[in-house]
């Protein structure tokens, strides 16, 4: 699988200790899954979580959905034996909470193969304020935002257009920009049977630049994998776009102009960004 490429507009929390929905996952229509071995799984189950989705991993087939493990913390005491246990398990990628500094991924890379990806997650204060050093680590791939967290520790009021969050929610998303071609994963909307709420928080999202967003629950996954696609008429306008500016500089001349608007080869980037993602989502559609 090739993860620079893929889409992540959804990537849904799975239960790694639950087998009803490992297998369910099978079949849900999300870009990617966290297979989760940390806060979806009580103290007294992680082991026998940890053996469940191993086994879950080597026999099932999740198509082409990204497969990330989140592991407990390695200070813990289970966070050493959940990497033993699953390295060659068929991960794609592997998650790693309680980041806080660009060393705290040191200790996971060295136990895990070379061309194993890590993405770490975003909760605290101080890994917001190492977004920058965080993102540029060798082996980092993706930041994902916990936003509960971040809400816990700042001592904020959660608010329908997340103002108290904003400024860690950009520093993520430049962050990972700055870095290039690390992926930005918002937090999670946790009232999953309000569909409004969860379509505007993703459009906020969306807006900010994140990639896409986590999930708690599979009704979210539709919403979600909408909100984050590039729309018709950007498609349209993109496609314009890139043809309008070819034809321009077989022209002679260096810029042209679409719906009264100038196209430079900045405005030629982003629309190429786009139709690059509309394949993969077609990609993805297509299994």
């Amino acid at each position: 699988m090739d993860l620079t490429t893929h889409p992540y507009r959804s990537v849904l929390y799975i239960p790694g200790s639950k087998e009803r929905a490992l297998e369910k996952a099978m079949t849900l229509p999300t870009d990617a899954i966290i297979f989760d071995l940390e806060d979806a799984v009580a103290p007294d189950a992680k082991a026998e979580a940890r053996e469940t989705l191993a086994t879950a991993l080597k026999e099932k087939d999740y198509g082409k959905r990204a497969k990330i493990v989140r592991i407990n913390a390695l200070t813990t005491e289970w966070g050493n034996e959940d990497v033993r246990v699953l390295k060659d398990a068929g991960a794609d990628v592997f998650l790693l909470p309680k980041v806080n500094t660009p060393t705290d991924v040191d200790a996971l890379a060295d136990m895990l193969a070379p061309d194993m990806p890590i993405w770490v997650m975003m909760e605290t204060p101080v890994s917001v304020f190492n977004a920058r050093e965080i993102a540029a680590h060798q082996r980092v791939t993706g930041l994902v935002t916990g936003t509960n967290d971040l809400t816990k520790d700042l001592g904020c009021r959660t608010r329908a257009d997340r103002l108290p969050l904003m400024t860690a929610l950009q520093m993520i998303v430049m962050a990972a920009r700055a870095a290039r071609g690390v992926v930005a994963i918002d937090g999670v909307y946790n009232r999953f049977r309000d569909g409004d709420g969860l379509k505007a928080e993703c459009e906020q999202g969306r807006d900010l630049g994140f990639d896409g967003k986590t999930l708690i629950h599979p009704a979210q996954v539709e919403v979600t994998n909408t909100a984050f696609a590039p729309t018709q008429s950007e498609i349209d306008l993109a496609q314009r776009q890139i043809e309008a500016y070819e034809d321009s500089m077989k022209s002679g001349q260096g810029v042209a102009v679409v719906d009264g608007q100038i196209v430079e080869n900045l405005h030629v980037v982003a629309a190429k960004r786009i139709l690059a993602k509309m394949q993969a989502i077609s990609e993805m559609a297509a299994e």
